[in-house]
Formats: C-alpha cells, sequence, structure tokens
C-alpha cells in the first residue's frame, strides 16, 4: 500500500502495483485537475509535478511515486486565492474548454521555477508537448510570460 504525499497531505492508498497515478488521484482522491486525455502520454492533459518536474500522470504508476512530492492544480490555489500563474490565466482569458488547461499551467509552474523569467520561446518550446484544440496558445503563452512579470 504506497502513500502518496500529495499537496502536502500523506495519503494510504490501496492500489495495484501497476495503477496509473491519474486513476488514483481522480478516483480515490478525488483530485480533478489532472484529464485523461490520451493515455498515452502524447497530449499532456494529466500531467503533474513529482518533486517539482512534470511528470504525465497516465503512464506513471503510483507506486513509482510513493514518498515523493506531487503536487497537482489543486496545490496551486483555489478558486477564491489562485496562485499567480492561475490568476495570469484568467486574467489573460486563456481558456477555451479549459481541458488541456492543467497540464499546460502544471508545465508552466515547472519553467517558471526553473526559468522565472522566460523568454516567448522559451515558453512556446515548453509547452510544446500539450495539445490544445481550442487554438488558444497564444492567449495561453501571454498567461505564462504575465505570470513571469508579475
Amino acid at each position: 500500500m504506497p502513500i502518496l504525499k500529495v499537496n502536502g497531505q500523506s495519503h494510504n492508498v490501496a492500489v495495484a502495483d501497476d495503477a496509473p497515478l491519474l486513476f488514483v488521484l481522480r478516483n480515490d482522491l478525488k483530485l480533478n485537475g489532472p484529464k485523461f486525455g490520451c493515455g498515452l502520454s502524447q497530449c499532456g492533459a494529466c500531467t503533474v509535478l513529482v518533486d517539482g518536474q512534470p511528470v504525465r500522470s497516465c503512464v506513471t504508476s503510483a507506486d513509482s511515486v510513493a514518498g515523493q512530492e506531487i503536487t497537482t492544480l489543486e496545490g496551486l490555489g483555489t478558486t477564491d486565492k489562485p496562485s499567480k500563474l492561475q490568476q495570469a490565466f484568467i486574467d489573460e482569458q486563456a481558456a477555451q474548454c479549459g481541458y488541456c488547461l492543467n497540464g499546460v499551467i502544471m508545465r508552466a509552474k515547472a519553467l517558471l521555477d526553473t526559468t522565472p523569467k522566460p523568454t516567448e520561446g522559451e515558453v512556446r518550446a515548453a509547452l510544446d508537448g500539450h495539445l490544445c484544440r481550442c487554438g488558444a496558445h497564444n492567449r495561453i503563452v501571454r498567461a505564462v510570460l504575465r505570470a513571469s512579470r508579475d
């Protein structure tokens, strides 16, 4: 039974050794930020941070990250008090359907943690592996750059 440290809290979860972290987060811990998109690590909707590094939770077993610090979208801020990055996305109206935003925001968080003042090119490169069907790419880039300035 792995102990998962998620958003600062420890959770004992009784799951199979190969249970995808995404399913544990959504089904057992009721955290709905990470989304199931493709199940193949290609779209990025399921991205979470593990010890600060972006990880595709759909192809990562919960057992493999036991004891490490896992951060989901819910761990960044709340509806009443969003993080600076989340607020920048709101201010730039960088969401349409919002399905990709979990992964985009989590990857952007990892970028800003390592590169506090990224260039537009660095933002685009960091987010390149995240698929958005709505075409909100320019607003998303502006939101990340806004968060780096604010």
